[in-house]
């Protein structure tokens, strides 16, 4: 982590952004190739102690707008507070999650910051305790990376940062043969709200991803007993289609949330 806890907006210039979003990995696992689907599942993430969010000059849905800012947030108790007189009397509660998860492209090199079709730096919410998030595999052994863990994050993330911070995590992680998927998916363990099913489309316009994340939840409702038209009628009187990121250019994330109680009545 390049912010210290002891930093100001004044250090941000300290700050290599060549250095965002590091990951841990390639971790290998053994048996996943070419065609395969990776399910991981997030059974337990602890985040730090304490936490950073920051307003960027250069980055962000409103870069350039407003002067730089830092604030440091104790992390405790299960809610994030300031640490100074910048959002003074704030309580977040915490839902902690991971932004980066992705397995290793079929080909060429990508930047940490944009996300893939592949997954990586989807910053999605929803990817929080008791969710399992399905890649696709393209290289023998998945090569699965992790990084960037937020303590709390609204849907956008549109000043550019969550609450970041360290984390210890414990993931399970399973190949389906049986599977095939071309955009991240995940099944969300949501607090209030009940389970969830979730589809994903990445691109650098909305629209195509929104199009695209629409058409992944009437393949997935397909695949549970409901013809496309039904689907996509689903998708429309029970389904939320949520900017997940928008600030990680030039791709952005677009997913449609549906409840596990409505999309498994075929199944049931």
């Amino acid at each position: 982590m390049q912010i210290k806890e002891n930093y100001t907006a004044a250090d941000m210039k300290r700050i290599n952004e060549n250095k965002f979003d590091g990951a841990v990995g390639p971790i290998y696992v053994e048996g996943a190739k070419q065609g395969d689907a990776l399910e991981i599942s997030l059974i337990d993430i602890q985040t730090g102690t304490w936490g950073w969010s920051a307003i960027l000059s250069n980055f962000g849905l409103l870069k350039g707008r407003f002067k730089e800012e830092l604030v440091i947030w104790n992390l405790k108790n299960g809610y994030a507070t300031p640490r100074t007189k910048f959002l003074n009397g704030v309580r977040i509660p915490l839902k902690p999650f991971l932004g980066v998860v992705g397995t290793a492209p079929r080909r060429g090199e990508f930047g940490m910051i944009p996300p893939q079709t592949f997954g990586g730096n989807m910053d999605n919410r929803l990817f929080s305790r008791g969710a399992v998030l399905t890649l696709p595999v393209n290289q023998k052994g998945a090569l699965l990376s992790l990084a960037d863990p937020h303590g709390a994050q609204g849907d956008g993330e549109v000043c550019g940062t969550a609450i970041e911070t360290s984390a210890e995590v414990i993931l399970k992680v399973n190949i389906r043969k049986d599977t095939k998927v071309r955009y991240p998916s995940l099944v969300s363990r949501e607090k209030f709200e009940g389970n969830e099913i979730v589809s994903m489309g990445i691109s650098p316009n909305l629209k195509v991803a929104a199009s695209t994340a629409v058409m992944e939840m009437i393949k997935q409702l397909e695949g549970r007993g409901f013809s496309p038209e039904e689907g996509y009628i689903l998708c429309s009187v029970a389904g939320n289609l949520r900017i997940s990121e928008i600030v990680d250019e030039p791709n952005f994330v677009v997913s449609v949330v549906l409840p596990e109680e409505v999309a498994g009545q075929r199944t049931q």
